[in-house]
């Protein structure tokens, strides 16, 4: 999808957001789908994060003497703002701290569904946000991912702490579980939207974007995805009847191609020296598959196919830092270099990232 169409669908959206909003059967309205904020949300400067972290903690009541040093010694600590919050959280709240403190454990069991203290919307939106994206990270890192999700729409992005970790986490457990259009849009808001997002976030992302390219359904590489998955919610202690069915759709497109290359081959050994081929259908002449070059490639035309569709992420890193500045023939001896062994169609993604991010570079100078 082009950043242009993106837009115009988001567009609509908020246009039929604003009009109308749905209504549930028992009369009460539904979740308000989460819109592009086209470039608005950023994180709060550290100091207007601790004051909000602090006045959360006084309303909860902890304001002994213990608890402020406590406070004190966490946000003089040399760790990541969420990472802050989130023992604030579990400061000011024990259930808090005995959520994260499960989900942070390898050895506990995953979980089965949503915590209660998650959907609860009579708790301050700034509690329930910020320890729903600090769950979430923290059972990424078991690669759970799936609870990651359902953690991550029972808030919204605009209200945490840290947005870019918001759409990041959210992306990668989108990847792993091959929905694709889903990882898409978390990449897209991740790229668009957060204005002081990492870099290294942002290059991840566009990896992940330009390997969800060369997706085909239920091919190879299919197969090797879904595997994948199923070895995680077995890693998990997780072999129920969603697992099963993830085996048997493996074992189906397993089944059927080898059916197909059996087919192939029977109609490979008619056509050649009266069916009497060669061990292993065989055939004399040069093979069908006409994406492999009988000639060097050109540079002139990009990638015809043949390649892995791998992109070199150090490259590309050192490309995006510099790419504002590069005369125009630089530029494109660089995606030359960059997309060699690529289909021609991925050029336009790539230099696409690459401009951005150089356009962020300059804005933010």
């Amino acid at each position: 999808m082009t950043l242009r169409k993106w837009f115009l669908g988001a567009l609509a959206l908020s246009v039929a957001a604003i009009c109308a909003a749905p209504v549930q059967a028992d009369g009460t309205k539904k979740p308000i789908k989460e819109l592009p904020s086209f470039g608005i949300l950023q994180s709060p400067t550290p100091a207007e994060a601790q004051a909000q972290a602090a006045a959360w903690l006084k309303a909860a009541g902890k304001t002994d003497e213990a608890s402020e040093k406590a406070f004190t010694a966490i946000w003089a600590a040399d760790r990541s703002m969420l990472d802050k919050v989130a023992d604030t959280l579990c400061l000011g709240d024990t259930h808090a701290a005995k959520l994260l403190a499960e989900a942070r454990d390898a050895k506990s069991p995953a979980p089965t569904e949503t915590p209660s203290l998650l959907k609860d919307t009579k708790l301050p939106v700034y509690f329930r946000s910020n320890l729903a994206l600090a769950y979430a990270k923290a059972l990424a890192n078991r690669k759970i991912y799936e609870e990651v999700l359902e953690s991550l729409k029972t808030v919204r992005a605009e209200n945490v702490v840290d947005p870019a970790s918001y759409f990041f986490t959210r992306a990668v457990a989108e990847h792993t579980l091959m929905l694709k259009k889903e990882a898409d849009d978390s990449i897209n808001r991740l790229l668009d939207d957060v204005i002081d997002a990492p870099e290294r976030y942002r290059m991840v992302a566009a990896l992940m974007h330009f390997d969800m390219l060369t997706w085909q359904d239920k091919d190879l590489g299919w197969i090797a995805r879904k595997m994948n998955v199923i070895k995680d919610r077995l890693e998990q202690t997780r072999g129920g009847k969603k697992t099963q069915q993830m085996q048997k759709e493996v074992l189906v497109r397993l089944d059927e191609m080898i059916k197909e290359l059996e087919n192939q081959q029977k109609g490979q050994c008619q056509g050649c020296n009266g069916g009497n081929c060669p061990p292993g259908g065989q055939q004399d002449g040069p093979p069908s598959n006409t994406l492999q070059p009988s000639s060097p490639q050109n540079d002139s035309n990009g990638g015809n196919g043949g390649g892995l569709g791998k992109v070199d992420a150090k490259r590309m890193k050192e490309l995006a830092e510099v790419w504002g500045t590069l005369p125009e023939k630089e530029r494109a001896k660089a995606m030359l270099e960059l997309t060699r062994d690529m289909p021609a169609k991925y050029r336009e993604a790539i230099e696409s990232y690459l401009k951005r991010l150089s356009t962020q570079s300059t804005e933010g100078r």
